[in-house]
């Protein structure tokens, strides 16, 4: 078949695009791969990949991290402690392996979407014309991973080699308790071998000019209630129905979300420093074709109560309340934590409570302050964060975390419609862990006796 001249010149055009394009991840860092639209473009691709649970598209989301690992000339190896749950680590040799090493985790899955609630695609990133990037992700917290990497980026066309050795992990399953992913990995051999001495993790946004930091986090329990009952006709009136036991429980819980919500209304509390809960679902009732049998009272109830529970909580005390009050047995009631029903540690291996050193105790603490504000940022007051991340398991083995996102000026919208970050304080987030990062990895103070463990 033959070609016109036209056409011929139409496909080699296309193809040098294509090869253009595809040439971007193996840029030298110091290219024009390290410009603003470059950096976006990244960052907007990472979020195009549908990571959603229950069923995240890991397979691509992996090629694209290891892809940019490449990019980097950075080691990278994938595990699964889980089939078809990859675990990346990546890693930058520092010069000194004695040093414990630093390790910045992120992960790669995000929470549902109900598309027909945004107002762009969730998975389409779009930018509108103030510069706002929409996409599930975008804070929550595919922001964080993807500003590692560009940090690193940029060190390196800078020029900068570092001390310690800085390890990147981008794990699955964090949405929903990380069991398959960071719980394994800090009880393997890779995690013993890398000598580590910091780690960083996610925080959330901040509305305000000031950075959010977070040195703890609330555990989760998820309770479930069960209440049974003589079951009957729907017009008799029994006492110590499956109904009307759970009800009281209801009762009792809605009392003491109240008594904690008031602190936190008045001013005494912060919001991670309350313990929290919220009915997740209700069940009861017997199904009919077309709904519920409405004349027959049902012999069993249940209902399901997110809490979230402060290290600095007594958990003992806790625990008698949702078996005296809100869970007795005097009613036909039962509880159930565990299993499924997750019930989080508010203690680490040691018996202290879940917390990270906020002051001179800890070097790491005002490194990262220091850093922040050499980067023409500024850190709020340290808070207990009140939602759970993957922080914890770090936690409990004794290892200093700390939560840190860097959106100022932004409004919390994790798990929520219409997630977006701004595009320029996505850019200024880079800058700040260039200078978090250049920090930790100067750092010489701290050192082990024993040797190194940093190998990957």
């Amino acid at each position: 078949m033959e070609l016109s001249y036209r056409t011929i010149i139409s496909l080699l055009l296309l193809f040098l695009s294509s090869s253009i394009t595809n040439a971007e991840d193996l840029e030298d860092p110091s290219s024009s791969s390290s410009s603003s639209s470059s950096i976006i473009s990244r960052f907007q691709r990472y979020l195009q990949i549908n990571t959603a649970q229950p069923t995240p598209n890991y397979e691509e989301s992996t090629q694209f991290i290891l892809s940019q690992a490449k990019s980097l000339s950075l080691e990278a190896q994938t595990f699964e402690f889980v089939q078809s749950k990859p675990f990346i680590l990546l890693k930058w040799p520092g010069s000194n392996p004695n040093l414990p090493s630093i390790l910045l985790n992120s992960h790669t899955d995000v929470v549902p979407v109900e598309h027909e609630k945004w107002s762009h695609p969730p998975f389409g990133a779009h930018l509108d014309s103030l510069g706002n990037i929409y996409a599930r992700g975008s804070q929550d917290m595919k922001c964080v991973g993807m500003q590692y990497l560009e940090a690193i980026r940029k060190l390196k066309a800078s020029g900068f080699h570092p001390l310690r050795s800085v390890y990147l992990s981008f794990v699955p399953d964090e949405e929903i308790g990380g069991h398959d992913g960071v719980e394994k990995f800090v009880d393997s051999d890779v995690f013993t071998n890398m000598n580590l001495g910091i780690v960083l993790d996610e925080g959330m946004a901040s509305p305000s000019e000031d950075y959010r930091v977070f040195y703890a986090e609330r555990s989760p329990w998820w309770l479930v209630i069960k209440a049974t009952g003589q079951p009957g006709h729907g017009a008799k009136l029994y006492d110590n129905s499956a109904m009307e036991n759970l009800f009281k429980s209801i009762e009792s819980v809605r009392r003491f979300r109240a008594s904690q919500f008031d602190l936190v209304k008045a001013g005494l509390k912060a919001e991670g420093e309350v313990v929290s809960i919220n009915m997740a679902f209700l069940k009861a009732g017997t199904p009919s074709p077309t709904g519920f049998v409405m004349n027959l009272q049902p012999s069993e109830a249940q209902a399901g109560f997110d809490i979230r529970v402060p290290p600095t909580a007594d958990p003992e005390s806790l625990e008698r309340r949702i078996a005296e009050e809100w869970a007795p047995a005097s009613r036909n009631m039962t509880f159930e934590l565990g299993q499924f029903k997750q019930k989080a540690n508010v203690h680490d291996k040691f018996g202290k409570p879940l917390l990270t050193a906020t002051d001179s105790s800890d070097p790491w603490w005002d490194l990262l302050e220091e850093a922040v504000r050499k980067a023409n940022g500024k850190l709020g007051k340290p808070e207990i964060c009140p939602g759970a991340t993957d922080s914890r398991y770090f936690r409990e083995l004794g290892f200093p975390a700390i939560g840190f996102s860097p959106m100022a000026n932004t409004p919390i919208l994790l798990h929520d419609h219409n997630e977006f970050l701004n595009q320029d304080e996505y850019l200024k987030g880079v800058d700040v862990y260039v200078s978090i990062i250049k920090a930790y990895a100067s750092y010489v103070e701290h050192t082990r006796k024993e040797g190194s463990k940093d190998e990957l």
